[in-house]
């Protein structure tokens, strides 16, 4: 009985540390889906231990914590897989912005050295600025 309350216990946990992480707008509410999801899923799983040893005979594994540590490591495989792309596309965002601000850095150079040229009709004469 005391293992399901220490995990009943660390779910709520969970579900209270990203409830307040969302409140306080600390986590995103695409990656707290996922927090709460497992959260749930171990308070549902501590308040029924017997609903894991059923689940594991219908899917025909032998020990219902080798079928919870096979579902752990596909979530974090997931959540690797989903980062990994989250990267990228940041990667993608910066390296665009890079060329963005590269370009107008060019563009006000230009037009920095168009103004600071003589006009057409003035000549330049050392001796006026003595």
């Amino acid at each position: 009985m005391m293992p399901n309350v220490a995990a009943f216990l660390l779910a709520l946990a969970i579900v209270g540390l990203v409830t307040e992480m969302l409140r306080r707008k600390k986590l995103r509410e695409k990656y707290a889906i996922w927090w709460l999801v497992v959260g749930v899923a171990t308070l549902v799983l501590a308040a029924f231990p017997q609903l894991l040893v059923v689940v594991a005979q219908l899917v025909g594994v032998q020990l219902p914590s080798n079928l919870l540590f096979i579902l752990s490591i596909l979530m974090l495989l997931g959540v690797c897989l989903h980062l990994s792309w989250e990267i990228s596309v940041v990667e993608e965002e910066t390296r665009a912005l890079a060329e963005e601000v590269a370009i107008l850095r060019i563009q006000i150079e230009r037009i920095n050295n168009l103004s600071a040229a003589p006009q057409e009709g003035e000549m330049q004469n050392p001796e006026r600025n003595s």
